[in-house]
């Protein structure tokens, strides 16, 4: 949808709300638009299909807010989500100066997180969600690829449902990295990025620290280590890491993948993902692997 069309579907949303359009002004235009508007709110329009991970977002935030657990804030007195031609829109706090966050506060806020009562309106974690869509999609894979990878899924699907015991289940961020925690100016961090939270292994909120270190090498040991002592678990050494682990590698790889068929410059990295995942490209930390946007 272009910038037009979400400004017309913003414009709807908030006459209904009673929020003033006029001066809207783009921070990002993509598969989410979001619009900063006045007096400190802003308006995030989800892409199609994501009427219940929107509505989602704003019960965690207001639960989160219950418990004091420091987090992007829904915009008060607005009834929301907003729905205009599917698209669901709903409305936020403005935050203050921030950037991306450290793993130490990453370690902070989910050990917080993970301490939380579990609640009735939170599903299972589900660590596969967009992967078949993903392979199916991705237009730089081959046959043979694509093969291996359905195959791939299913064996990591069985080794997901026969998990090792572990920590006790608890409630889960389900994407918890320094790009989700926005780090202010004051020290604080306030978390962003609610539409995964999930009950499950806790284990899969400390996988991506571990993937930086153990799996690319982009994390140093003694952050590492600093990281798992500021949580006060590491999960390196827990018998669900190996099945976590290649999970979160899986979905790695398919992301390239995925952001390959709209970015040709990206299909090597993509392909050296895929090689790595097939052991054709020696044992970890591997070489090679670069962020993709």
């Amino acid at each position: 949808m272009t910038g037009v069309d979400t400004l017309t579907v913003l414009r709807d949303a908030c006459l209904r709300v009673g929020l003033a359009v006029d001066g809207a002004e783009a921070i990002r235009l993509g598969e989410n638009a979001i619009y900063r508007l006045s007096h400190g709110a802003v308006a995030r329009i989800a892409r199609p299909g994501q009427q219940a991970a929107a509505a989602k977002e704003v019960v965690v935030a207001r639960w989160l807010a219950d418990f004091g657990i420091p987090a992007v804030e829904v915009f008060p007195d607005v009834e929301q989500p907003v729905d205009v031609d599917g698209r669901t829109v709903t409305f936020w706090r403005e935050l203050p100066p921030h950037e991306a966050g450290t793993y130490l506060q990453v370690a902070e806020v989910i050990k917080r997180v993970h301490r939380l009562p579990t609640p009735d309106f939170l599903g299972p974690l589900e660590p596969f969600v967009r992967l078949a869509d993903r392979i199916g999609d991705a237009v730089t894979l081959t046959d043979e690829d694509r093969a291996w990878l359905v195959d791939h899924v299913a064996d990591l699907q069985d080794r997901y449902n026969d998990l090792p015991a572990g920590l006790p289940t608890s409630v889960v961020h389900g994407d918890a990295h320094g790009g989700n925690i926005a780090a202010t100016d004051d020290g604080g961090a306030i978390l962003l990025d609610l539409e995964r939270f999930a009950v499950g292994p806790p284990e899969w909120d400390l996988m991506l620290a571990a993937f930086d270190y153990g799996s690319v090498g982009w994390l140093p040991e003694p952050d590492y280590r600093a990281f798992a002592d500021r949580y006060g678990y590491e999960v390196i050494d827990s018998p669900r890491y190996p099945v976590l682990r290649d999970i979160r590698e899986l979905r790695k790889t398919l992301f390239a993948a995925q952001l390959a068929g709209e970015n040709p410059a990206l299909a090597d990295q993509a392909a050296h993902r895929l090689a790595c995942l097939q052991g054709r490209r020696g044992s970890r930390p591997w070489p090679g692997w670069n962020p993709v946007p």
